[in-house]
Order: C-alpha cells, then structure tokens, then sequence
C-alpha cells in the first residue's frame, strides 16, 4: 500500500499529515510511503529527514496516485480534480459546513475519513482532542493579544495587577477546547466563567480547576446572554460530532458586549457558535461587528506547527497503521471508532449528522461496504 502526504494548500496552513517519526513506522512496516516535496517545510521537516526516515520524496501531482491520502485539512478545490475512485482520504473534513465539497467528494468516489468524527463507545474524540488542547490554550493567548490597546482592544492585561482587577474569560462549552481554554485562562490569573448544557461536563471541569478557580453555570439562553455582557474575552468552544454549531450566541449578545471585547470562535470549522461569526484566516484573522472584535480562524493550531503536526502523528498513527496493514474495509469492521469516522463512502453519506445537516440521504457503513463489493 503507497500512503501519500501531500502539501497543505489551504491558505495559512503549515501543518503535515504525518512526520517524518510516523512515516518511519509506516515503512517498517511495510508500507510505502510517497511526500510531496516541502511539506513539512512549514512545519520544520525538511525533506531530507523524510528521505532518512524512508519516504519517496515526489513532486506535486504525484504524490496524489497513492492509496491512501493522510492531509490535515479538507482537500481545496484546487486539489479536487487529483481525487479519485476508491481512493482513502483522511483529513479533517468537517463537512457539516461544507456541503459543496462534501458533493465533490461523492463525485469523486473516494471513502473519505474524517478525524473529527472518529468517535469511541464513549463518546471521546482521540483524534480531534489534540489539535483541541493546542486551539484551546492558544485561544486564551490570543485573546490576550487582542485585548491591547494596538490591536483595538480594551487595553485589559488578563492577569490583573496588585490592585487592579483581572480580565474576564467566558468559555461557552466544555468539551476538550473549553477545558483547556479554561485551564489556560486561569493559568495566568483570568477569572473564568464556564457554560454547557451538560452538568456532567461542568462538575469535571470544576473538580479538574476547583470550585475557587471557576465558575461555571448551566448554559441556557439567558445565562449565556448574562455571561458574554460581561466578559472581556469569549471562546466560543461548542461541538455536536459531525453536525453544524448551534448558534448559541445571539447578535443581540454580542450588541450588547463593550467594545474591544474579543470573540474567539474556535467552532468556526463548525460554522461557527455565534450568529455573528463569519470564517478568517491567519493571514486577515480579525474583523469588527459592533466594537467587538471577532477572531474565527478554522486552523488554529497551525499557528504552532510543528508541536501541532506531533501531536496529529501520534494520534493517528495507530488508525493508519491498522488500515496499511490490514485495508479500510477490514479496519472498519474491526474498529467502531474508525467506522464512525466514515463520512462518505464511494458516493454515499456513511455518517448520519453529516447527511442529516446537509439534506441528503444516508447509508449504512455495513451496507455501503456490501455494495461496493458486489
């Protein structure tokens, strides 16, 4: 099996799919490995560290024939015209808010496995909570940034001083963003406000920090509306696996926040938590809507590459492993978490949020499976 790595095109992306420490494993494993000439440049991997792990070092459209396609981001239109039929695609996706490629990749007839929907019986999602952590904490550090005076914020220092209140943190939902986003703001002295629907996610994250150092409030419209009023930052961090983010954020909230206060949306990938959310990029990343500055970049964690593709290699790597080994239909059966991942199969929806979300008809995995053989 030839597992191929291509350059990430989107704009400000400088993460890899793999490092060169994965694609070693890969290899001794028996596996080929094809890497698009300076992909992980951006990321501080030469090509020649790839060459040394074993990988064929290939240009451009090249690396595209491989079996197996390990991306980061969502394939760019640019990119759409190298896939083909029953090829494997794994990227994040997050099709939810991408119906146009979500059709293409029908089209296209590739099985397209996205790492955001990758789901245990548990409900965890491994392959989505590292590149989590690293938005979660950069959020916070963000917000600080834009919070000074030159970058048309309040001119707040989040931690406070001797005598001077510190600035206020509200992080709209729980899960593994929220976590870390609350652990980050509070690290440096930030009071943080905490909201989700679930009071099991509250009751870990206070147990986690401790009652002292958070305070967190069942989310509904009128305690969310209450919290943002008041905060200096918000991180908008509200996940539902494979669908799009509710807009639990009115425009009516955001009116009514002071100006240079600062939304970072980092469910944007989503199609954003607040009504007032519209995707950046990291190159133009902020814009204004009534004295409120709006921060809503799809790729965060690409601000730190390298440390970001790490923790991506590490986390996929036993997924891709199994399907180089064993093919992704037997990879499939074997693991109900990788099964879940399956957005698309050869022209068909497998994931049930994502064709509910975008009006078109769902098929079974099992049943995709069983007519793609016949």
């Amino acid at each position: 099996m030839i597992i191929g790595v291509p350059k990430e095109v989107k704009e400000g992306e400088c993460r890899v799919g793999l490092v060169p420490r994965g694609v070693r494993r890969l290899i001794r494993e028996g596996s080929r490995v094809w890497v698009e000439r300076g992909a992980g440049a951006a990321a501080g991997f030469a090509d020649a560290e790839y060459e040394q792990a074993g990988a064929e070092v290939v240009a451009g459209e090249k690396v595209w024939e491989a079996d197996v396609i390990v991306k980061v981001k969502e394939p760019q239109p640019a990119e759409w015209t190298y896939l083909r039929r029953g090829q494997l695609l794994l990227s994040y996706l997050h099709l939810a808010a991408a119906p146009e490629l979500a059709r293409e990749l029908m089209r296209a007839g590739v099985v397209a496995i996205g790492y955001e929907t990758v789901e245990t019986d548990g409900g965890e999602l491994p392959l989505l909570a590292p590149m989590s952590e690293v938005a979660g904490r950069l959020a916070v550090q963000i917000g600080a940034s834009l919070l000074q005076t030159d970058r048309g914020g309040k001119g707040i220092l989040l931690s406070g001083l001797a005598g001077v209140p510190c600035g206020r943190v509200v992080v709209v939902g729980c899960g593994v963003v929220g976590r870390s986003a609350a652990g980050a703001a509070r690290s440096i002295g930030a009071e943080v406000v905490a909201l989700d629907i679930a009071i099991e996610k509250l009751r870990m994250l206070a147990e986690r920090m401790g009652d002292s150092m958070v305070k967190t409030i069942i989310a509904d419209e009128e305690s969310i509306g209450e919290a943002v009023a008041e905060a200096d930052v918000v991180i908008g961090a509200v996940l539902v696996p494979g669908a799009r983010a509710p807009r639990v954020i009115t425009r009516r909230m955001v009116e009514a926040m002071q100006a240079g206060s600062v939304i970072i949306d980092v469910s944007i990938d989503q199609g954003g938590c607040s009504e007032t959310s519209r995707p950046t990029s990291l190159l133009q990343p902020t814009y204004e809507f009534a004295g409120v500055i709006h921060y809503c970049v799809p790729n965060i964690p690409s601000l730190v590459a390298r440390t970001s593709s790490c923790a991506l290699t590490a986390a996929i790597m036993p997924y891709v492993s199994r399907i180089a080994s064993s093919g992704w239909r037997a990879a499939t059966q074997e693991d109900r978490s990788l099964a879940r991942g399956v957005n698309i199969c050869k022209g068909r929806i497998t994931h049930r949020r994502v064709a509910e979300e975008l009006g078109l008809p769902y098929v079974d995995l099992e049943k995709a499976r069983e007519s793609d053989e016949n």
